[in-house]
């Protein structure tokens, strides 16, 4: 695999960086672009990617510290490490979403229309950024003797010189059928939060499955891993999202 793209004088542009630098631009783009079909300022959609963005980056980063918590523990020097490196899917986008609907609550916004628009692309940057942790060699999987296993050989991360199952690709292509699935869903009116939910539901499915291939140290609630467990919780929020017309009749009548 090549963690490094290429390198110009002292700098070292990394694969990793660099298709998660594409992903956030394309995923915004397209947004941007669905927007303006329906009707949307584009702008409204820059500025509530910015702050996205900042939102995923800082939650990803803090639940990457949480669930690596019995290391620093062990080691409190290891949070310097930390603080440069490493990241946890799951806390970009809860950082993402939820810096998102303090936004929309400040605009006056409708954060279900807007979260519905984005879905989509946040799944498309989901299974670009996978690429990079295919290049980089982190979220790497369990040792297999499988003929579609992947052996790194300059990995900082994963074991290299092993077969191991390849879930970056797998999660990476997951994600990108939750995308079409997601756009060809949108196609037709749905009410608020049904794309999104849809989104989440997928999402967390395909999230706790993979989980049980993954190689690497993710934390754990008991016997399920960090991020099975947010599974779980999420799994739940998209039955809310995905049944919310129900939910107002109820508590309209």
């Amino acid at each position: 695999m090549h963690p490094i793209l290429f390198k110009l004088g002292s700098i070292t542009i990394y694969t990793y960086g660099f298709l998660m630098a594409v992903a956030i631009t394309l995923a915004i783009l397209l947004t941007a672009y669905r927007a303006e079909k329906r009707g949307y300022d584009k702008n409204i959609i820059y500025d509530l990617a910015f702050y996205g963005v900042i939102g995923g980056i800082l939650g990803a980063k803090l639940l990457y510290i949480i669930a690596e918590a019995p290391t620093v523990f062990k080691n409190p020097k290891s949070i310097v490490y930390m603080l440069t490196s490493g990241f946890v899917v799951y806390g970009a986008l809860i950082g993402g979403v939820l810096a998102g609907y303090i936004y929309c609550k400040k605009k006056g916004l409708n954060f279900l229309k807007m979260f519905d628009l984005a879905a989509p692309s946040m799944a498309l940057a989901q299974s670009i950024g996978r690429q990079g942790c295919h290049f980089a060699g982190c979220c790497y999987g369990r040792p297999t003797d499988s003929p579609f296993g992947v052996i790194f050989k300059e990995s900082p991360f994963a074991p290299n010189g092993v077969k191991l199952i390849p879930t970056q690709e797998i999660s990476s292509l997951g994600n990108l059928i939750i995308f079409l699935i997601l756009l060809n869903y949108s196609k037709k009116g749905r009410s608020d939060g049904k794309v999104a939910g849809l989104y989440i539901l997928l999402y967390s499915v395909g999230r706790f499955i993979i989980e049980f291939f993954r190689g690497d140290f993710r934390g754990n609630v008991g016997p399920l891993s960090t991020s099975q467990f947010i599974s779980i919780i999420t799994f739940v929020i998209a039955l809310i999202f995905l049944n919310l017309d129900k939910i107002k009749k109820q508590n309209s009548n």
